[in-house]
């Protein structure tokens, strides 16, 4: 982030199968998150200005003969699930859910998400809370990789990608690393960026890829709120960041042979000015001073197969992160 059928899940205190003990235990620990907030206020930018979870989370059956995609910077497992986490989780119902910034330390062990995700893969930084990426799926991986190779560095990768492989395509799943405050760590960002190009080329010559999660970046002037301001100076928003992501949409001539990729959510969107990510500070969510940094990029030859790409605006105050959310055809990810 920049510095600093239908489903219906009504959050209640306890679940019917609690003691009244446990119960009692769950509410107060839920206060926070129960609290309701005016649903109808909407920013400028026409999204919800809610600043903690809706007491009832519901939404569309997902579409026929697809698999439904989630992306969710969550700003820290432990603290979102004290916010509502588990109750967005269980509306969306996602074949697949890629979370970043997880911030663990060690793989959790929960049943609320084993149960709905037998295969879970966490990759976790060296440096204590810091960054971490996850994928959580119902589908049975042919491989799992979290190392970006060709890396010079590769302690300051680990946490930040973890490539799956289906029988239909790829699923790359990163938390991008960050250009830094006063942009001192740009150059680690451009290197990054390099090696990533390389990789996502070559991996898009085996196998369609999905390209999901925390990008980092906000690609054009529509991606941000005050991008007047920030352009060439705040992380996220610079010339070498917005060129490097603009090159892997759509190569240079100088790369013969190189598919395009596609960033979905802005295709179908062409105009709309909605961010994933909202500031704690300066009261950004009300205001709807945002960033669009978490999307979902596909090969181009996959475009076609998408049928459905949605920011969930209303689900924040779990992380200052909301998710995004896409439904392709199955075959894509199980092959048949």
């Amino acid at each position: 982030m920049p510095p600093k059928n239908k489903t219906a899940v009504k959050r209640k205190a306890a679940s019917e199968s609690q003691s009244d003990n446990e119960a009692t235990q769950s509410a107060s620990k839920r206060v926070k998150v129960l609290k309701d907030s005016p649903q109808s206020a909407v920013a400028t930018n026409g999204q919800p200005t809610n600043k903690v979870l809706p007491v009832n989370i519901s939404f569309p059956a997902r579409i026929a003969g697809t698999v439904r995609l989630s992306t969710w910077n969550i700003c820290s497992l432990a603290s979102a699930s004290k916010k509502g986490f588990k109750f967005y989780v269980e509306a969306e119902d996602p074949d697949v859910l890629v979370l970043t910034e997880t911030k663990v330390n060690e793989v959790p062990v929960d049943p609320f998400l084993t149960s709905r995700f037998p295969h879970c893969t966490w990759a976790i930084s060296s440096k204590k809370t810091y960054s971490g990426t996850a994928v959580l799926s119902k589908h049975k991986p042919l491989s799992v990789d979290t190392k970006l190779p060709g890396h010079p560095d590769p302690s300051s990768v680990k946490g930040r990608i973890i490539t799956v492989e289906f029988p239909g395509c790829y699923i790359v799943a990163t938390y991008v690393t960050n250009a830094g405050q006063g942009l001192k760590t740009l150059k680690e960002k451009n290197t990054w960026n390099e090696h990533f190009t390389t990789y996502i080329r070559d991996l898009d010559k085996k196998k369609p890829v999905i390209w999901m999660g925390d990008l980092n970046v906000a690609p054009t002037a529509i991606d941000l709120a005050n991008a007047k301001s920030n352009w060439n100076k705040t992380p996220g928003y610079t010339k070498d960041e917005t060129e490097a992501f603009q090159n892997i949409l759509n190569p240079p001539e100088s790369a013969a042979g190189v598919g395009k990729f596609v960033d979905v959510w802005r295709q179908n969107h062409p105009e709309d000015k909605h961010y994933t990510y909202f500031s704690y500070r300066f009261n950004c969510r009300t205001k709807g001073l945002g960033w669009r940094l978490d999307m979902f990029v596909v090969s181009e030859r996959l475009v076609e197969k998408v049928k459905m790409c949605e920011i969930r605006s209303e689900i924040y105050g779990a992380s200052d992160h909301v998710p995004v959310v896409m439904e392709i055809e199955s075959d894509v990810v199980t092959g048949s």
